[in-house]
């Protein structure tokens, strides 16, 4: 009895449905069916039908329903190694900008001689590392050192005043979201650190620092401002973001550069997004992503 009655409300459904989602539905089943039937030895899914159930995603909301091959994570996972691989083919392209990057090997040498050897400095270590045959500048090695030599105490002084002023900080940040056309939209969050609450969420393709502006005015209501605001050294706050930020009466307060750890709060949150939300959907454009 429960059968019938499931199998005619099922019939039901069907009969209402629109003819574009069941065109949709039979093409998936027949090619999850194609995919199947291939024994050599077990069924896989090859390139044209990864990029198949890509495109279904962009187009049908009702696709995880019908998918039966493969998870639907699954399918969000093949977005992501698509997207990796667009860029980095770009990247391959495209000439390589700003200085080298040091390898692992050297700055555990550049460590080791100035532990080894405290009384040196930069210049006698930069002629060592010439005479062994490694390629590289003074000003590269000073840096390093600084890294090795620094002073704890900065750190401390750092969280110190992130414990005693909570309930008067908020952060804000930008994080990235790939799009099914493998760009990237801009989302851009101000949370409060005590209660850690978000003030404010928006997206944009095309992040501009009058844009960060208009959001901040948004997010900081006028007689409820908190005392600092907290954020990083990114080129798009220019100039103008500091100044609107010390005109609603809140001082700004940049961290470090290389950094992420000093603004902790929102680095987290945006982890906590990433992996409960981001990692299960593909976002399509700008205003899926306001969605």
């Amino acid at each position: 009895m429960f059968r019938f009655i499931g199998l005619c409300f099922r019939t039901l459904v069907r009969l209402l449905r629109a003819r574009r989602s069941l065109l949709l539905e039979n093409l998936v089943l027949r090619q999850q069916l194609a995919v199947l039937k291939r024994r050599h030895p077990w069924p896989r899914l090859d390139l044209l039908d990864k990029l198949l159930w890509v495109a279904v995603r962009r187009f049908w909301s009702g696709w995880q329903q019908s998918l039966i091959a493969v998870r639907p994570e699954t399918v969000v996972r093949w977005h992501r190694g698509g997207f990796r691989l667009y860029w980095k083919l770009i990247s391959k392209v495209r000439r390589p900008v700003g200085r080298r990057q040091t390898s692992k090997e050297v700055q555990e040498l550049i460590f080791r001689t100035v532990v080894e050897n405290p009384t040196w400095g930069a210049p006698r270590i930069h002629g060592e590392l010439l005479m062994l045959g490694f390629d590289i500048s003074e000003r590269t090695i000073c840096r390093w050192m600084e890294w090795e030599l620094r002073n704890p105490e900065p750190v401390k002084r750092w969280l110190t005043f992130l414990r005693n002023h909570r309930e008067a900080i908020a952060a804000m940040d930008f994080f990235t979201v790939p799009t099914i056309t493998l760009s990237v939209v801009y989302c851009f969050l101000v949370i409060s650190h005590d209660p850690r609450r978000i003030l404010h969420v928006n997206v944009t393709k095309h992040p501009t620092s009058l844009w960060i502006v208009q959001r901040l005015r948004e997010a900081i209501p006028f007689g409820s401002a908190p005392r600092f605001v907290i954020f990083d050294r990114d080129a798009k706050y220019g100039l103008e973001v500091p100044a609107a930020v010390r005109s609603l009466g809140v001082n700004p307060v940049r961290t470090s550069f290389e950094s992420p750890w000093q603004n902790g709060v929102s680095e987290r949150w945006v982890g906590s997004c990433q992996r409960d939300f981001l990692d299960h959907i593909i976002a399509i454009d700008e205003r899926h992503g306001h969605r």
